[in-house]
């Protein structure tokens, strides 16, 4: 049985403590690999590589860095069958889908941040005749970056492509439930000449040597994408540290839909947002609110698009939905079905758990679900699921779905799917929300900032963002 060991100055090691994790393939139910439970032990072995590199990293030229990232983006590229095949192996997507988006967005994640670096640019301030300000951007040193399990490869490269590109040695943490792609990755990095030490990849519990990343007094900023409550730990023990931190959390994104729109064709699109990887992406739209004049004829499209999410063995082009990511996250969704109903919901589609024949038998399926006829208020309207369940809710004036659609704690992500312009300019300005897309939805531009409000983090990543995050400017006055 493979084990998914440690990457830490430049070569994969066993766990100091010697223990292990048993990784489960959630489409089968199945344990086909072991991983490293780390400690802090670990941690400090990498943290002590990553200061070690941090010199002459930080001194290379930012051509030199960006060759070398770009080196790393064609390695993800020469790789992408097997980086595909493993992402679907550890988290349950569908291969289709790990090859359509999550492995080229790595390939772009890297690739993006290569070149940015090159078109920064240097502010300067003339004072008077005789004072000129000028503003450096230094790298921090050694910074964390904790990466969720719905999107491993994916998100694991939007966070240390710029802290790599902007002269920063990273000690990194894949999740424990889905660490293969992280693991590969190691290679690819030593294959491209990334120098040991400057990317250390430690594998592991969060609360174990995520802790111990987060509270290590020699990282300087802490990176972290997942749910809402463990953000809040980290912000608990870094922010009397004074450290850095960029903290992209939860969502419980509204889909507003007004009654101009095609149907048939919207329908499609909101769909799509509901239930790709699953549902478990931060960005899905899980509340759906619907103008009420066109709410039965939506409702019974958006059924006939839901039934075309095929759920199944994530190995078959058919398959549109593939397993959770692991039984208890199953459960936890099955578990919100269930409180829907107790809530007065009506379930409109789906609602249990598949079994899929074959070598899925023991997977973690639940077929993609929609409820109508609950309160704006309740638990499964307020609170991240995380998984295939949406939720219908009928409106009638723009006021009134903007009240309802910014009732949550969360602010990451919304869609608005409107033809007429001024509305959606309105709509989209009064969204308490990091991220509006217009008649679209995951439509992303690398240069564009993003993060959420409210509970759904803390900073911006991406582009220029991404990068002044990863840097601590510095002001230099000359008087001639």
């Amino acid at each position: 049985m493979l084990n998914i060991r440690n990457y830490i100055n430049g070569h994969y090691c066993d766990p100091i403590l010697g223990e292990w994790i048993e990784n489960v393939n959630p489409a089968t139910g199945e344990v086909y690999s072991l991983v490293a439970r780390s400690a802090a032990p670990d941690v400090d072995l990498a943290v002590q590589a990553a200061a070690d590199a941090f010199p002459a990293w930080s001194a290379m030229s930012a051509q030199n860095r960006s060759d070398i990232l770009m080196a790393i983006s064609r390695g993800i590229a020469l790789h992408a069958e097997d980086l595909a095949l493993a992402e679907s192996a550890d988290q349950g997507k569908p291969l289709s889908l790990a090859k359509k988006m999550d492995i080229p967005r790595a390939i772009d994640n890297m690739a993006f941040f290569a070149t940015e670096i090159l078109h920064t640019n240097t502010e300067a301030f003339q004072t008077s005749s005789q004072v000129m300000n000028y503003v450096v951007r230094k790298p921090l040193g050694v910074v964390g970056c904790i990466s969720p399990w719905n999107l491993p490869l994916y998100l694991f490269t939007w966070k240390i492509a710029p802290a790599l590109a902007a002269g920063n040695t990273v000690v990194a943490k894949p999740s424990e439930l889905t660490p293969m792609t992280a693991f590969l990755f190691g290679q690819i990095c030593a294959d491209a000449g990334l120098p040991p030490g400057v990317l250390n990849i430690i594998q592991g519990l969060g609360a174990e040597c995520g802790e111990a990343i987060v509270a290590h007094p020699q990282v300087t900023a802490i990176s972290f994408t997942g749910g809402t409550t463990t953000g809040k730990h980290i912000a608990s023990v870094a922010a009397p540290m004074l450290k850095k931190m960029s903290l992209e959390l939860g969502g419980k994104n509204p889909t507003i839909v007004f009654d101009d729109v095609d149907v048939t064709q919207v329908a499609q699109h909101v769909a799509r947002a509901a239930f790709t990887n699953q549902g478990e992406i931060c960005l899905c739209g899980s509340r759906i609110f619907i103008q009420r004049n066109i709410y039965e004829k939506f409702r019974e499209a958006l059924i006939i698009e839901t039934q075309r999410f095929v759920v199944g063995d994530p190995l078959l082009d058919e398959t549109r939905l593939g397993a959770l990511v692991n039984e208890a996250h199953m459960n936890k969704v099955l578990g919100y079905i269930d409180l829907a109903k107790e809530e007065g919901g009506k379930i409109l589609i789906g609602g249990t758990r598949m079994h899929v024949e074959g070598r899925c038998a023991g997977g973690f399926f639940v077929a993609p679900t929609l409820i109508e006829g609950l309160d704006v208020l309740c638990r499964v309207n307020q609170e991240e699921i995380f998984g295939p369940v949406a939720t219908l809710i009928p409106f009638d004036t723009d006021d009134e779905v903007i009240a309802m659609a910014n009732s949550t704690a969360y602010g990451l992500a919304a869609s608005v799917w409107t033809t007429n312009i001024n509305r959606a300019h309105r709509t989209a300005h009064q969204l308490e929300s990091g991220i509006v897309w217009v008649n679209t939805w995951l439509n992303r531009d690398l240069r564009t900032p993003f993060g959420g409000v409210k509970h759904s983090g803390v900073g911006r990543e991406g582009g220029s963002e991404a990068l002044r995050f990863f840097t601590e400017p510095k002001n230099i006055c000359l008087q001639f």
